[in-house]
C-alpha cells in the first residue's frame, strides 16, 4: 500500500510534469495582461528576479533577467504595487486597472537598501537560482508561515535529498541526513545560523544538542552542490543555515501565540525599526510544553539585532542571543516487548531525567565597498553551550536478573528472556561545557580576466574551541551530584583559506572552480578517568595531533534560455574526525582518517511555464572512508569508533511545483501542489566483516530509499487559506548488518515504512491586521517507529492539534 501511495504520488506529479505545454502557452495568451514594466535601479542597472507583489490579493511576479515582468487579470479597480528586491529598499506604487487598458511601468529603485552585512548561502533568490553551481533550496517566511511548525524538521523535510529523523518530536535536537547519509546528530552537515556555526564545537564535536528554533526564522537555505567549498569544516552532506530576522527599515512588530494538547504553548514577541542611521530587531520566544509525546520541555529564546550605517561604503551588524532550555529529553526508549504490546508508547521511563542546555552568543559582521566591484564581509563571532545531562541508569541481559541497586520499577515482560528493563537506583550526569570563538574576512572582486566577467572569492578563517566534559555519577536516581569520574579538556585551533571565481564564458555559461584548505590542531588532556584494576584516580595525560587537507571543487550553471538552468558540479566531501574519537581515553593517538568523499552532481531546474517549475537532480558520492559514529546518541557503547570503509550513495532527487490557479484562469484564488521525492541508494563498497558476515552491498543504517514529501495550497483573496501535506519515509535498517528481526531491546532491527499526512486551515483579517490558524499534525493519527535511537524505539508523535493567533503593528 505504502509503495502504491508513493507510486501515484510521483506518477500524478510526471502527468502534470509532461503535460501538453502548448495548451499552458495558449492558456496563457488567452489570459488578459493588465500591467507590465521593467524594473531599474536609480543608476539604470536592470533588476533581476524583483518581487511584485498585488497588495490584498493573490496576484504577483518576479522580474525576469532582463528586468521585465507580467501580471494578468486583475479586475478594474485602484491597487497597491509593492517591489522588492536583495539590496534595495523596498517601495509601493500606485496603478488605476481599467478595462482593456494595459499599465506599463517603469519601475525604479531609488535608494539602495542596507542590508545586515552577514554571510548568506544563496545570493540571489530567484526561483531556477541560475546563478548557483549545484542543488539548493530556499524556504521563505511565507512558506514557514504556511507550515505553522510545531518542529523545525517540518521545514527541512520540505527540501528534496534531506531525511529527518525525529527524536523527541519536537525538533530540540534536529537530526538531519542528506542523500543517504546517517542522520545521527546532524554531523555530516554543516549548520549555520545567520553564518555562523551552532554546533557545540564545528571541528571537535559537531554535534546538534542545540537547533536554532524555527518559530522566529525569517528562511532557510539549503545547499548541496560543489558551492559548499566555500563552507566547512564539513563538506560532505550539505549545508543548512537558519536565516534571522534583519531590522526592517521602518516600523514592525508582531505578537503570536500558538498553543495546543499536553500544555503546549509558543509564544514569540517580534519588533524592529531603523532610527536615523541604527535598525534594531529583537524578538522574545517563550515556548514550553508538558506532554508532547513523552516530553516536557520549557524554551525560552532572547535574540537581538542591531544594524549600523556607518556611510554609504560601510555596514557594522551586532547580534546577541541567550536561549535556555530544560526538558525531560532522555536517551532510554521502548523495547520491542513494550512497541509490540502497544500502550505504552509515551510512557516516561526514567521521569527523572533532565537536559538542560544553556547558550550565549555574539557576532559582528561588517561589510566595506572598496569600490563597486570589491567588498570585504568580515564576521566575527563567540559563543558558549552548557549541555548538562541527567540520566538514570539502567540495566537490559537475557536472564532479566535484577542489578543490585534496584529501585523495584520494571518495564517490559520479565517471563520473556531479555523482555525486561530494569531501573537502576544510580545517576550518570554528564556535564560538558563548550566555548568557541572565530573571525572570518571574506573579499568579491568582480574582474576582467582573459576579457571576461569574472567573480571572485577569497576568504580565511581563525576558530578556536574548547570543551570541558565531566561524569559524574550520582548514587541515586535523579540526583545531580555525586562522584567525579571522569574529567577532561579538548582545545582545537583550525585555520581555514578558500578561494572560488565564477568564470562568465557568456550571458548563457558560467564555470565556477575554486579549492579549500583546512588545517586542524587539535589537544585531549584527561585529568580523571577509571583505570581497570584500580578504579577512578586523578591523571595527566595529554595528546594531540594536526590534520589538514586540500578540498577542490567545480560547478557549472547553462541556461540556454531565459527559464532553463542545467547545472553540475564535483567537489571532494571532507569531515574531520571528533576529537575524543581520535585520541582514546588512554591518550592514544589513533590511525582514524577523517571522512572523505567524491561528489558528483547533474541535474537542471526549469519554469516550464506561468504554471509549473520543475527540478531534478541525480547525485553520486563516493567515500573512500566513511566513519561509523558508535556515541550513544547512535545507539552504541558511547567509546570507540571504525573506519567502515568505502560506501557510495547514489540516486536522483525531485521537485515538482503546479500552479493550477495560472493553469486554469483563477483570479481570486491560489491553487498549488509540489511535491519533492528523493530516491536514494545507500551501500557499503568494500569487503568488511561484522559478525563474520560480509557487509559490502548492504544499507547503510537509517539511510531510506524513497522519501516524499507534497502539498497542497489553497489561498484565497477573502484571507482563507488551507494546506493538506504528506511526508513518506520508506523502510530503514537499524546497524549495518540489515537485520530485519528486531532485538528485544528494540535497538536492532528495521524501521517499517510509515505516511503522515497533516493540515492546516489559516484565516487572515487585514482589516484587523491579524491572522488565525489551526494546526492537525499526524492528521490520521499514525502509529509508526520514528527512529530506534538512542537506546530504544522512540515512537513518533500522535495527532497532535494547535491553534494559534498573530497581530501585526
Amino acid at each position: 500500500m505504502k509503495l502504491k501511495l508513493i507510486a501515484l504520488t510521483c506518477l500524478i506529479g510526471m502527468f502534470l510534469g509532461t503535460a501538453d505545454l502548448q495548451a499552458a502557452v495558449n492558456n496563457g495568451d488567452e489570459k488578459s495582461l493588465v500591467i507590465t514594466g521593467k524594473i531599474k535601479s536609480l543608476d539604470g542597472e536592470i533588476i533581476p528576479f524583483a518581487n511584485i507583489l498585488v497588495m490584498g490579493t493573490v496576484k504577483g511576479a518576479y522580474s525576469n533577467l532582463d528586468g521585465t515582468f507580467a501580471i494578468y487579470d486583475l479586475e478594474d479597480g485602484e491597487y497597491t504595487i509593492k517591489v522588492s528586491a536583495v539590496g534595495f529598499k523596498t517601495f509601493t506604487k500606485e496603478v488605476n486597472v481599467k478595462e482593456g487598458q494595459i499599465n506599463q511601468l517603469d519601475l525604479v529603485f531609488m535608494e539602495t537598501g542596507v542590508e545586515m552585512p552577514q554571510i548568506t548561502v544563496i545570493a540571489d533568490k530567484d526561483r531556477v537560482f541560475s546563478k548557483v553551481p549545484g542543488s539548493v533550496t530556499y524556504i521563505d517566511q511565507r512558506e514557514l508561515n504556511t507550515i505553522s511548525p510545531i518542529s523545525g524538521n517540518e521545514v527541512l523535510r520540505r527540501s528534496p535529498g534531506v531525511h529527518v529523523v525525529d527524536e523527541e518530536g519536537i525538533g530540540m535536537r534536529v537530526n538531519i541526513g542528506i542523500r543517504g547519509l546517517d542522520p545521527d546528530r546532524s554531523r555530516s552537515v554543516l549548520v549555520l545560523e545567520d553564518g555562523v556555526p551552532v554546533a557545540l564545537a564545528p571541528y571537535g564535536e559537531p554535534e546538534m544538542y542545540y537547533t536554532p528554533a524555527i518559530d522566529r526564522m525569517a528562511g532557510v537555505e539549503i545547499l548541496k552542490g560543489s558551492g559548499q567549498i566555500l563552507y566547512g569544516p564539513q563538506t560532505i552532506g550539505g549545508v543548512v543555515n537558519y536565516i534571522s530576522p534583519n531590522p526592517p527599515q521602518e516600523q514592525e512588530g508582531s505578537i503570536r501565540i500558538q498553543g495546543g494538547q499536553g500544555g503546549y504553548f509558543s509564544g514569540l514577541v517580534n519588533y524592529g525599526n531603523t532610527f536615523g542611521n541604527t535598525g534594531m530587531q529583537v524578538n522574545l520566544l517563550k515556548k514550553r510544553a508538558d506532554n508532547v509525546g513523552p516530553t516536557s520541555f520549557d524554551i525560552t529564546d532572547f535574540n537581538t539585532k542591531f544594524l549600523f550605517n556607518i556611510n554609504d561604503k560601510s555596514e557594522l551588524g551586532l547580534k546577541l542571543g541567550l536561549y535556555n532550555e530544560v526538558s525531560n529529553s532522555t536517551y532510554i526508549g521502548l523495547n520491542q516487548v513494550m512497541y509490540d504490546q502497544g500502550g505504552q508508547d509515551f510512557t516516561r521511563l526514567a521521569p527523572d531525567d533532565q537536559l538542560d542546555v544553556s547558550r550565549y552568543s555574539i557576532s559582528f559582521s561588517h561589510k566595506y565597498r572598496f569600490s563597486e566591484k570589491v567588498r570585504l564581509n568580515t564576521i566575527a563571532y563567540a559563543y558558549t553551550t552548557t549541555r548538562n545531562w541527567n540520566r538514570q541508569d539502567f540495566t537490559i541481559n537475557s536472564t532479566n536478573t535484577p542489578p543490585s541497586n534496584w529501585t523495584g520499577v520494571v518495564w517490559g515482560d520479565r517471563d520473556i528472556p531479555g523482555g525486561a528493563i530494569f531501573m537502576r537506583d544510580g545517576t550518570g550526569n554528564r556535564n560538558r561545557q563548550f566555548a568557541v570563538g572565530g573571525i572570518e574576512p571574506r573579499l568579491e572582486v568582480d574582474h576582467n580576466l582573459f576579457n571576461l566577467k569574472n567573480e571572485l572569492t577569497v576568504g580565511t578563517r581563525l576558530l578556536w574551541e574548547q570543551a570541558n566534559e565531566q561524569r559524574v555519577n550520582g548514587t541515586k536516581a535523579g540526583v545531580k551530584s555525586g562522584d567525579l569520574v571522569e574529567d577532561e579538556v579538548r582545545t582545537g585551533n583550525a585555520f581555514s583559506a578558500y578561494a572560488q571565481n565564477k568564470f562568465s564564458l557568456s550571458e548563457k555559461i558560467d564555470f565556477n572552480i575554486g579549492v579549500r584548505y583546512e588545517n586542524f590542531n587539535y589537544e585531549r588532556d584527561i585529568r580523571r578517568r577509571s583505570f581497570a584494576g584500580i578504579g577512578v584516580r586523578d591523571t595527566a595525560l595529554v595528546a594531540g595531533n594536526v590534520i589538514h587537507e586540500i578540498i577542490p571543487g567545480m560547478g557549472f550553471n547553462y541556461r540556454p534560455i531565459q527559464k532553463l538552468n542545467f547545472f553540475g558540479g564535483i567537489h571532494k566531501g571532507y569531515a574531520p574526525p571528533r576529537t575524543k574519537d581520535a585520541i582514546t581515553s588512554t591518550g592514544d593517538v589513533l590511525d582514524l582518517n577523517a571522512e572523505e568523499s567524491w561528489n558528483y552532481e547533474l541535474g537542471f531546474r526549469s519554469e516550464l511555464s506561468s504554471w509549473a517549475f520543475m527540478e531534478m537532480t541525480g547525485f553520486f558520492m563516493d567515500f573512500s572512508n566513511q566513519i561509523i559514529p558508535v556515541s550513544e546518541s547512535a545507539g552504541g557503547l558511547g567509546f570507540g569508533v571504525v573506519n567502515a570503509g568505502a560506501t557510495r550513495h547514489r540516486g536522483v532527487e525531485s521537485a515538482l511545483i503546479f500552479d493550477f490557479s495560472n493553469l486554469l484562469g483563477f483570479s481570486k484564488t491560489k491553487l498549488t501542489y509540489d511535491v519533492n521525492a528523493t530516491y536514494a541508494l545507500s551501500t557499503y563498497a568494500a569487503d568488511r566483516f561484522v559478525d563474520d558476515v560480509n557487509i559490502n552491498g548492504n544499507r547503510t543504517p537509517y539511510a531510506p530509499n524513497w522519501f516524499v514529501n507534497s502539498a497542497l495550497t489553497l489561498e484565497t483573496e477573502s484571507g482563507f487559506g488551507a494546506r493538506l501535506s504528506m511526508n513518506y519515509v520508506g523502510e530503514q535498517f537499524g546497524d549495518e548488518l540489515n537485520t530485519v528481526v528486531p532485538s528485544l531491546d528494540g535497538r536492532i532491527g528495521k524501521i517499517d515504512a510509515y505516511t503522515i499526512f497533516d493540515a492546516m486551515l489559516s484565516y487572515d483579517v487585514e482589516r484587523w491586521n491579524s491572522r488565525f490558524n489551526l494546526s492537525i499534525k499526524n492528521l490520521s493519527d499514525e502509529r509508526y517507529i520514528a527512529t530506534r535511537r538512542p537506546q530504544g524505539i522512540k515512537v513518533g508523535i500522535p495527532r497532535f492539534i494547535t491553534a494559534g493567533y498573530e497581530f501585526k503593528f
